[in-house]
């Protein structure tokens, strides 16, 4: 996966959407101020790029604003092949961990929760996942992002495993 420096945002269709939110309390002297937290995935499917980020202000709307805009700062390439990905891996983040497997054509989107915003976003149209371990949609997300980080090209798989990319593509 290529960093968000080699990504052009000007001529992507980025789409957001909102994972979480949560109503966070600070306790202070005067009694308690109170803020909001959001969790943002923004990607272009077609160009199988995606981000995400946590935004925070005193409005909701601010804050998943705010998170919109980190997003779209931290955006990554994701290796698919064809309709899938190339490869089955395990993404770790904490407790959190995130399987991800290759699918075949028709088989559609088998996931959920925060992972399945990750997939629609990266335009993974066929894949299978299990979310494993936490639930808290944060480490679950930057679990499936560990996971897409993990992926390569079949062209560098073959070139790692000294082989033709003929043969790696052959079996897919």
């Amino acid at each position: 996966m290529e960093a968000s420096q080699n990504i052009e945002q000007a001529e992507l269709q980025l789409t957001d959407q909102v994972v979480a939110i949560n109503r966070v309390t600070k306790v202070v002297k005067g009694g308690k101020n109170l803020s909001f937290s959001a969790l943002v995935v923004v990607g272009d499917p077609e160009r199988h790029v995606v981000g995400y980020a946590k935004g925070k202000a005193k409005e909701v709307p601010s804050a998943i604003r705010k998170a919109v805009e980190k997003a779209k700062k931290n955006l990554v390439q994701v290796h698919v092949l064809g309709h899938t990905i190339p490869h089955e891996v395990l993404g770790v983040f904490g407790a959190g961990r995130v399987l991800l497997k290759p699918a075949r054509e028709g088989k559609g989107m088998i996931a959920g929760g925060a992972v399945r915003y990750v997939v629609e976003a990266a335009g993974i149209s066929n894949v299978l996942t299990k979310s494993i371990g936490s639930k808290n949609p944060h480490n679950v997300i930057k679990a499936t992002f560990d996971a897409l980080r993990q992926l390569r090209h079949h062209d560098e798989v073959a070139r790692l495993r000294g082989k033709d990319p003929q043969e790696i593509r052959g079996g897919a």
